[in-house]
């Protein structure tokens, strides 16, 4: 019985330029949007978002995918900026109710789950960046500087086409209220990473 590498089971091929590109060829776009809250909101104020969200689902004519990561609240950052904080005190007082708040937060972390949520929109494109048939047959007697180039073309279109469809869907989703901001190469590759790896990003806080 072979096993095959754990690599085999993930779809990306590449980031490149802030795009994910699959191994079957297609691409992807991943926007981060920020979450309302309508309860807060007026009855005039909910309608009109619902109104707005509702014109910005039927102006799509391509899919796309609502993605939510719910992750453990990570206090170690805001633990150690304390702990840089207690050691800065040179009163007696400030550096016991500094150390008192820190057994509280920590304390608290570890009696409740304080989860993070953060929402996605994937935007995908099933153009390929790979040539078609005819044109790799011509281009398995090019040289490689050739074949690259043509390759780079080939994204270089599909890109264009993806961008105008998340330009469609940061607008749709600007009207609604919501906040959003493109995934660049370095932030797709975090957020990749911490799906594959949920232990990594959850690993118990040592102080």
């Amino acid at each position: 019985m072979s096993f095959n590498p754990s690599q085999e089971f993930v779809p990306i091929q590449e980031v490149r330029e802030g795009v994910l590109i699959l191994k079957d060829g297609s691409m992807r776009a991943v926007v981060l949007a920020s979450s309302i809250n309508f309860a807060l909101k007026s009855i005039e104020e909910q309608e009109s978002v619902i109104y707005q969200f509702q014109n910005f689902l039927n102006s799509l004519d391509f899919t796309i995918q609502v993605y939510i990561q719910s992750r453990k609240l990570d206090i170690r950052p805001y633990i150690a900026l304390l702990d840089d904080r207690l050691k800065a005190q040179t009163s007696d007082l400030m550096k016991m109710q500094i150390t008192e708040y820190m057994n509280f937060v920590k304390g608290l972390t570890e009696i409740s789950s304080i989860m993070t949520k953060s929402f996605f929109v994937v935007v995908p494109y099933a153009g390929s960046t790979k040539p078609s048939g005819a044109l790799s047959n011509i281009l398995g007697k090019k040289d490689e500087k050739t074949i690259e180039k043509n390759k780079d073309d080939a994204f270089e279109e599909v890109k264009s086409q993806i961008e105008q469809r998340v330009s469609v869907v940061e607008q749709g989703l600007a009207r609604c209220g919501v906040k959003v901001a493109r995934l660049g190469s370095e932030e797709l590759v975090e957020l990749f990473y911490r799906i594959f790896n949920p232990g990594d990003a959850e690993k118990p806080i040592k102080m």
